[in-house]
């Protein structure tokens, strides 16, 4: 891909991502305040888990996919791989801290999309809280996409 290119692409995964944090943010706000165990929670309250579940899910997709690919072929053009080669790439690079934790943020979106008993719903909901830390520090690496 041609660097003009990529710089657009790039620049366009930012502004997403940052939107994206900003909706995550405010899901992450009401979801905070609630239980976990689903038996406890109103129609309503279920409502906002789903949309924080849904942002969480688009912003780790947004960066993984999209903006992290981008950096690294930016950086390295002619790497190939498949997603985990692409994570410890961008690790290397120093755009990620860890390989394993975002594998298993991939892995906890990926099962968040098709779990559906109570039980793995309690699960899930308190992993993503876990995990949502990661997802907000990808703002870190914002100047150093502008650096180079």
């Amino acid at each position: 891909m041609p660097k003009s290119k990529n710089a657009v692409l790039i620049k366009d995964y930012v502004r997403k991502l940052k939107k994206s944090l900003e909706r995550l943010r405010y899901s992450h706000q009401k979801v905070i305040k609630l239980s976990t165990e689903t038996e406890k929670l109103t129609e309503d309250e279920l409502g906002d888990w789903e949309s924080f579940t849904s942002r969480f899910a688009r912003a780790s997709d947004l960066f993984l996919s999209k903006l992290l690919r981008a950096l690294v072929l930016r950086d390295d053009p002619g790497f190939q791989g498949g997603f985990r080669d692409f994570l410890d790439r961008a690790e290397k690079l120093g755009y990620i801290s860890s390989a394993d934790i975002w594998m298993e943020i991939r892995e906890l979106r990926n099962t968040t999309a098709h779990e559906y008993t109570e039980e793995d719903l309690a699960e899930n909901f308190g992993k993503l809280l876990q995990y949502v830390s990661y997802i907000y520090e990808t703002e870190k690496i914002f100047p150093l996409i502008h650096a180079t």
